[in-house]
């Protein structure tokens, strides 16, 4: 197996690093080792895996690359939540958060370096996307946060939420196997049921889903429970309509029996309404949803859009209850270093 020395050694398998190092006249197991060096032990460099001869080494780095994240800038919030910023190989930045709770500690992470979608309340949704994160710096992500988890709190990680910068549909397979490296056991071993991968609503991807029997749990960014307001701040409303969303996230539970979320925002004189409240239950009600998120908004620069008062949030809140619907008020953390639902951004 003849490799150029662009190629990324963590694009490869292990029956391929096996072949290499059968050509190169060197034992099996020495492609075993750098596999835990990549994937169990987090060798950031070639250098790092003290266990192989330091020729060895220098042949690895002649024949591959091994681009990883590091911590560019780290802030912490007076609640304890952590965001950092990690720059990419080629320089780019991208955000991820670690939230810890009484009960969990849960990393929120990144697809993309920025966003296509244009979500009008979301900081993200005004950055150009630049392209999508590979997925092994997904892996590097979850890596670098649980390490921060350890050292502060000294836990590992519970949760992972794709929650962060992007559209984790407009990155698909990238998405998936870095949530199959993950929970595989030769990598970080979490069970894909501590897994929520959020989206806008990509109506076919969310189908896909389903077709590929995924176990990772589902959250939709619903926000407006008609398409005229979801229109108007979710521009993807246009081309994925909720009648298409509720279609599809009934097909992925028919396929998969996995956990739904519905996660929505309150805007002030927008969506927070009784009449609001009465549609997004007629919409809970077609699908086998098991919660409704609802989710204080968190002001951007960007945006116009404001909080409702606590009385009306909890008018929204009581009605939902009334009717029997399962949902959860959500209280943002991270709100004073911007690292709250919404507010990721790439600010220094």
């Amino acid at each position: 197996m003849k490799q150029a020395g662009i190629v990324n050694i963590r694009t490869l398998s292990l029956p391929d690093i096996e072949q290499y190092f059968e050509e190169m006249g060197e034992k099996k197991f020495r492609a075993k080792q750098v596999w835990e060096w990549l994937w169990q032990k987090h060798a950031m460099s070639f250098a790092d895996m003290t266990n192989l001869s330091k020729e060895l080494r220098q042949k690895l780095g002649e024949n591959f690359t091994l681009p990883s994240l590091t911590i560019n800038a780290t802030q912490y919030s007076a609640d304890g939540t952590v965001k950092s910023s990690f720059k990419t190989h080629d320089g780019h930045l991208v955000e991820g958060v670690l939230i810890p709770t009484e009960k969990r500690y849960t990393a929120c992470v990144s697809s993309q370096i920025g966003c296509s979608l244009s979500c009008k309340f979301c900081a993200t949704g005004y950055i150009d996307r630049k392209r999508n994160l590979s997925f092994d710096e997904i892996y590097d992500e979850v890596v670098l946060i649980n390490q921060q988890c350890e050292r502060i709190y000294g836990h590992k990680l519970t949760n992972i939420v794709y929650m962060g910068m992007g559209e984790p549909m407009l990155n698909y397979k990238n998405v998936l196997k870095s949530i199959e490296r993950i929970t595989a056991p030769d990598g970080l071993a979490m069970s894909p049921r501590r897994i929520t991968v959020s989206t806008a609503g990509v109506a076919k991807q969310i189908k896909q889903l389903g077709d590929d029997k995924v176990k990772f749990k589902l959250a939709l960014s619903l926000h407006a429970a008609n398409d005229d307001k979801r229109h108007q701040i979710m521009p993807i409303n246009d081309t994925n309509d909720i009648k298409s969303l509720i279609d599809a996230l009934n097909y992925f539970y028919k396929q998969t029996k996995n956990e739904i979320t519905f996660e929505y925002i309150l805007f002030r004189n927008l969506n927070d309404s009784i009449e609001d409240a009465d549609e997004l239950i007629k919409i809970y009600r077609q699908v086998p949803a098991d919660l409704i998120n609802i989710i204080e908004y968190n002001p951007i620069e960007f945006a116009k859009f404001e909080k409702p008062t606590e009385e009306k949030v909890m008018a929204f809140m009581h009605h939902l209850e009334k009717n029997r619907v399962n949902a959860r008020l959500r209280r943002s953390r991270g709100k004073d270093i911007d690292a709250a639902c919404g507010q990721l951004a790439n600010k220094n």
